[in-house]
Order: C-alpha cells, then sequence, then structure tokens
C-alpha cells in the first residue's frame, strides 16, 4: 500500500492573511470615509482656526512741572529697534538675528562667557558631539546620565580656543540673539535704543518683511531741563536691561506690567509710578499655528499722567546757589577740614507745599575734580544733632505737662548733678533769674534743662543726684516732640524717609541734653515742619512735593485738566492755649529783633519781620571720612529755623550745617545762609507781583485801546 500524501496547509495560511489584509484595509478605508465625511469639516476649521494674541507697547512717562508750570522732567524720543517673540523657533531666530547683524552695530558688551558657549553649541552641533566620549554617549543612552548632564559636559569641554573662533559678526549676531531671547513671549524686547543712527533705522524699516518678529519704533528717555538741580529726589527709573524691580514683581505682574518694563525705582518716579506710567497702547495679533496673520490696533494709549510740584524752581536754584558760595566760604575759615555739606528747606506752613528742598555735598566728579553734589535728598534722609533751635518745643512742652507756666522763672547758673563729670551751664554765666520769653531770645540752656527737671517731676540740688520720680519723663518729651514732627516721619510723599536717631540711655543728664537738642538727632524736613507747627497756630501739616495731577495735554506744550488737586493734611494739633503758643512766638521774634536776640546782628533790619531760633550742637563727626575704629571726633553743627512776617507767616525755613567746625568758635554759615535766603524769597516775590502788575496794567491799556477804536 502506497503512503498517503500529505495535505498541504499554506493556501489556508495564506488565505487567511489575504482575509485579515482585507479586513485592515475595510477598517482602514472606513475610519477614512469617517474622517472625511463626518469629521471632515471639523478638522478643516480645526487647520484653520486662528488666535488672537494681544500685546501691550509702553507709552512716555508723564512730566513732573514745578508750581508755575515750568517743565522739569520731560521724555526726548528716540529710536528703537526691538524684536517680539511670536513664539518662533531657536533656528527662525538665530536666522533673524544674522539678518539683522547686517544692517545694525550692535556692541556685544554684554556678552557674557557663558552666552558665547551656548552660541557656539547652536553654531556647531556636529563638533560639540565629539566632546562626549563613547562610553558617556553609552550611559546617556541607557539612561544613567540625562540630558541636562551631557549639556553641562559639554559647555564644561568647551576651550577658550573654541571661542575665539567666533568671529566680530558671530559675537554681534549673538549680541542680537542675546537680546532676542531675553524677552518675554508676546512682548516688545529693545534690541537697540542707543544710538541709533538714520540709515540702521531705515534700513531695517525697509526690510522688515524679511525680519519676523523686528520692529522699528520710537522709544523715549527722560531728561532733566534743569541739570542735577533737585535730580536726587526726583529719582530714577529702571531701564529695559532691568525691567521690573525684582522685590515687587508680583506687584507689577498683576498690574499688567511686562518683565522688562521700565518703571520708577527711586523717590518721585517710585513714589508716582501708577499715575506716570499711562496706559500701554494695545495691538491685537491674529496667529495661525505660531504664524502672524495680521495684526489691528485696539487702543492708542496715553502717556502718564503731568505731576505739577511744589517746588520754585527759580527759588530752588536761587538757594542752591547761596548754599555753594556760602559752604565755599566757610570752608576757607580754620576748623572746616570735616565740613562737607548744607542744607535748606522752605515751605508754606499753613499748606505743607516744599517750596524748596535744597541739599549740597562736596564730592568728586567723574573726573575726580573736587565739586559740590546734589543732594536734597539729604533734607530727608540724614539727620544731626540741631542744638538750641529745639527750644521752642521744650518750653511748649513744659507747659503742656504742666511744668511750667507762661511767666515762669529760673535762675539761669551752672548746674552740677551727682555722677555727671561736666557742669551743665548756658553758653555766658548769665547768673540772672529769667523767664521764658527772654531764655528763648538769648538761647539759656540752664531754663529748658529746669524745664526738664520739672517734666521729670525732680528737685535739682548742686552736686546732688537728679532722681526722676516721672518714670516717662523721656517718653513724655519725645511724644510732645513728635507732635511738632521732630523724631516722627513728616508724612512727605516720598519713600524711606528717616526717623532720625534715638539716643539709647536714659540717665538724667540725657533727659536735659535733649531739652537742648544735643541727644536725639532731626532731618531738615523735620525741623522745617516744627517750625511751620508754631508759626501757623499749632497744626502739624504733612509736608508734600505734588500740588496736583493733571491728565496729560494733547498739545505738548499745554497742560492737561486736573486730575487730582491734592489738598492740606493736619496730622495734629499740638494741644497747647493761645497765650501759651504766643508767649513762644513772641520769644522767636525777639531772637531775631531784640538787641539780646541770639540772631538779632543779622536779622535786625530785615523788612519782612522775621522769627526763629538759632542752633549751635556740640556733637560727634560721623561723615564719610570717619573710619571704622577711629576715635570720636568733636564738631559743632548748626541749624537755624525762621518763619516770616513774624505776625502772618507765609514761608517757613530750617537750616543745617553738619560738621560746621572743630573748636569751641567758628564761621555763622547758618546765619549767612538764612538770611540770604529769606531775602531771595521776599525779592522774588516782589518782582513777580510787579510783573503781574505790569501785565495787567498791559492788558488793560490794550482794552482801551481797543475801545476808542470802536
Amino acid at each position: 500500500m502506497g503512503k498517503k500524501k500529505k495535505k498541504s496547509h499554506l493556501p489556508f495560511r495564506v488565505n487567511l492573511l489575504f482575509f485579515t489584509v482585507f479586513i485592515l484595509f475595510s477598517l482602514l478605508i472606513l475610519r477614512l470615509g469617517v474622517v472625511q465625511i463626518v469629521n471632515g469639516e471639523t478638522y478643516k476649521k480645526e487647520v484653520e482656526r486662528t488666535e488672537d494674541v494681544i500685546i501691550a507697547n509702553p507709552v512716555p512717562r508723564g512730566r513732573m512741572l514745578d508750581r508755575d508750570h515750568q517743565v522739569i522732567v520731560d521724555n526726548f524720543p528716540k529710536s528703537a529697534i526691538t524684536y517680539t517673540n511670536r513664539n518662533a523657533k531657536q533656528e527662525e531666530m538665530l536666522e533673524v538675528a544674522e539678518l539683522l547683524a547686517l544692517l545694525i552695530q550692535k556692541n556685544d558688551d554684554k556678552v557674557r562667557e557663558r552666552d558665547k558657549k551656548d552660541f557656539w553649541i547652536m553654531k556647531n552641533p556636529e563638533t560639540v558631539k565629539q566632546k562626549i566620549t563613547e562610553k558617556e554617549w553609552d550611559l546617556f543612552n541607557n539612561k544613567k546620565l540625562i540630558d541636562k548632564e551631557i549639556y553641562e559636559m559639554q559647555l564644561e569641554r568647551i576651550t577658550e580656543e573654541d571661542l575665539n573662533r567666533l568671529s566680530e559678526h558671530d559675537l554681534e549676531v549673538l549680541a542680537i540673539y542675546r537680546e532676542f531671547t531675553s524677552g518675554y513671549a508676546m512682548t516688545p524686547q529693545i534690541v537697540k535704543n542707543e544710538k541709533v543712527t538714520p540709515e540702521e533705522y531705515a534700513a531695517v524699516s525697509e526690510n522688515l518683511q524679511y525680519l519676523p518678529g523686528v520692529n522699528t519704533t520710537t522709544d523715549w528717555d527722560r531728561t532733566y531741563a534743569f541739570g542735577n538741580t533737585l535730580q536726587t529726589v526726583l529719582g530714577k527709573i529702571t531701564d529695559s536691561n532691568e525691567g521690573l524691580p525684582s522685590e515687587k514683581l508680583d506687584y507689577f505682574l498683576t498690574r499688567d506690567y511686562s518683565r522688562n518694563e521700565r518703571v520708577g525705582k527711586s523717590y518721585l518716579e517710585m513714589q508716582y509710578e501708577d499715575v506716570l506710567h499711562g496706559q500701554k497702547s494695545k495691538e491685537r495679533l491674529i496667529t495661525q499655528k505660531g504664524e502672524i496673520l495680521g495684526s489691528e490696533m485696539i487702543s492708542e494709549g496715553q502717556r502718564g499722567k503731568d505731576l505739577i510740584l511744589t517746588i520754585d524752581m527759580d527759588l530752588q536754584q536761587a538757594v542752591e546757589k547761596v548754599l555753594e558760595e556760602e559752604i565755599w566760604a566757610a570752608k576757607r575759615t580754620g576748623g572746616t577740614y570735616l565740613m562737607d555739606r548744607a542744607f535748606v528747606v522752605l515751605m508754606d506752613p499753613h499748606t505743607g507745599e516744599v517750596l524748596t528742598m535744597a541739599g549740597k555735598m562736596i564730592g568728586k566728579d567723574r573726573g575726580g575734580k573736587t565739586v559740590l553734589q546734589d543732594y536734597a535728598l539729604g533734607t530727608i534722609a540724614s539727620s544731626y544733632n540741631v542744638g538750641s533751635s529745639v527750644k521752642g518745643a521744650t518750653v511748649l512742652t513744659g507747659y503742656k505737662t504742666g511744668a511750667i507756666t507762661p511767666g515762669t522763672t529760673f535762675l539761669d547758673a551752672p548746674m552740677k548733678i551727682a555722677g555727671t563729670p561736666q557742669v551743665k551751664k548756658s553758653w555766658f554765666n548769665f547768673q540772672a533769674i529769667m523767664n521764658d520769653t527772654r531764655a528763648l531770645r538769648i538761647s539759656s540752656n540752664v531754663y529748658m534743662f529746669k524745664t526738664a527737671v520739672e517734666i521729670a517731676d525732680a528737685r535739682y540740688a548742686y552736686d546732688q543726684p537728679l532722681g526722676f520720680k516721672n518714670p516717662r519723663a523721656f517718653e513724655d518729651m519725645r511724644e510732645s516732640f513728635g507732635q511738632f514732627g521732630l523724631g516722627v516721619r513728616t508724612g512727605i510723599d516720598l519713600p524711606n524717609e528717616s526717623i532720625g536717631y534715638e539716643g539709647p540711655l536714659r540717665l538724667p543728664g540725657f533727659l536735659l541734653d535733649l531739652a537742648i537738642g544735643q541727644y536725639d538727632t532731626y532731618t531738615p524736613m523735620q525741623m522745617a515742619q516744627y517750625i511751620s507747627t508754631i508759626a501757623n497756630g499749632g497744626y502739624r501739616i504733612q509736608p508734600r512735593l505734588v500740588k496736583e495731577i493733571r491728565e496729560p495735554s494733547i498739545e505738548q506744550n499745554e497742560l492737561g485738566p486736573v486730575w487730582k488737586d491734592i489738598q492740606p493734611k493736619v496730622l495734629n494739633t499740638i494741644g497747647v492755649s493761645e497765650r501759651e503758643l504766643n508767649t513762644v512766638k513772641e520769644g522767636l521774634r525777639q531772637v531775631m529783633q531784640h538787641p539780646e536776640g541770639t540772631a538779632y546782628r543779622r536779622f535786625a533790619d530785615a523788612p519782612y519781620s522775621p522769627a526763629g531760633k538759632t542752633g549751635t550742637a556740640e556733637a560727634f563727626y560721623d561723615g564719610p571720612l570717619r573710619k571704622t575704629g577711629d576715635p570720636l571726633i568733636d564738631v559743632m553743627n548748626l541749624s537755624l529755623v525762621a518763619y516770616a512776617p513774624h505776625n502772618n507767616p507765609e514761608i517757613a525755613m530750617s537750616v543745617i550745617v553738619p560738621w560746621a567746625y572743630q573748636g569751641r568758635s567758628g564761621h555763622t554759615a547758618n546765619y549767612e545762609i538764612g538770611r540770604r535766603v529769606l531775602d531771595i524769597y521776599f525779592e522774588l516775590k516782589k518782582q513777580r507781583l510787579s510783573g503781574e502788575e505790569n501785565e495787567q496794567q498791559a492788558d488793560e491799556s490794550e482794552e482801551n485801546d481797543e475801545a476808542d477804536e470802536s
């Protein structure tokens, strides 16, 4: 019997394979049908879908003008080239940077070594791979090294020789590319805004179609019509490289600022950032898959509002000139090696409007030459022992606490307190009974000492301990001084105001020093607020630098409507009777108008009837020439507070000349500065009134001529 032939299974398997392929193709055709017929329109819409992206462009900041509407701070337009990162790929950004480098010159001074290495890797992708060994690539492929570690190894192995192969053109491209990548998506970033030539601006403008993301625009800089005058108080703004300050990043981002935007970073620019900043212009970009299809303007934007300052720039400049002349004149006298600064504050005692905020300090310019620099900021940021100028507050504090009453008398004779090495006495051994008015007139220290003793509820006996029954004597005196503005923030509309230094020890002798201004320290602005409080009848008014805020005008040379009129603010009243206040005011008048007054010789013939108080404080030098560990050096601080006219005050003044001289006697720059400054104030007022009268007469004459013609 023959062997049975084995049946082949191959046809069955082939048929099964063909059947499976048939089923898969059928499913594919079915799926394609569903995609094209059922969902085709949906997918077509998805492909054609566009997105709207809103980008905001900064506008010029608001201006600052003085009380007579002279422009102090303005904006200077300048050409700029910007780049907006519209989610472009790295390769495209690099290509645009290459093209732009052919059209403009860009400094590479901001390019760091790390930037060069990153750029070298981009330019040499194949070469950089060879910096990694095969073994290291194996570790990477086996996931024992990550991308970041490989990249760091490549960076470490790029040599100086490699970097030196980058040409000047490469570095220029890198500098431009670095600006591209330092911005944020959909936010214009400054590529170049310094020394953009007309040729560069025109070349870029003509080739914008080949430079996606690049634009030519107008940027701006702050300009100062009066040079460095008051510039430390006006403040500064960040540049486009600084952008938003890190410590206030969240604050600004929640207010629609971009990260690279310029904002006020100090003083008035910072204090009034919200109104100076303006409303940015907004543009809608229509994009599709990252490509820009078109754009439309949503809003043109509006530059920042204008600040009308209380400052009188004509007066400010004249006062600064006085400071400069008197500082140099004082420096020509003996014992003035350490003297390097002086301050003047002029304030309307009824409104708190600061008309002048002047400070000058000796320093070095960029060439190393000794010059007087603006230090107006020192009127709120630096504090000093001021001496007898505070005695008006001491007498009024005595009234308030019941320690003395108007007419109270004390014997002015040297005082010796047990445990205190020095005898405490007046500047002259008067050996006389005197009342409060004369004590102010001749600047009796002993009268103030004995007032402080009464405030402390103590009893004085020669060379005996001075036991205080009132444990709050220091607090009582300082709290009362604070109601005048001494030792507290004045409330001026500037940040970082100093409150001065409060002596830490509470020995009885220091309370007596506090009473004559030789323990705690005060700023020139505090001194101006203090004397204003006495001048206006006992109201502590908040000093201010901004008078009103105005809407931006359409015409550059015009003012917009008032947006906010800032009214005077009373912080507190000092709580004394009219009789008590008038007693002190009479003493201050006599300081300058009575033959026995300490300032009589310099102010007796002043036609504007001034009142005030002089001060000379024994202090220790704590200036820039003192180094850590140096022994303390005795110096004299000079001060002066005043107001005029005494019966109807319209101006209040403080003058401080710290570290004026060494030794027991020296120049009187505080007198010279004070007299010249008040003379200038009233002379300017006279000139302006005369000018207004002449204008009025001219207008009336013109009206009469028109009437005659009719």
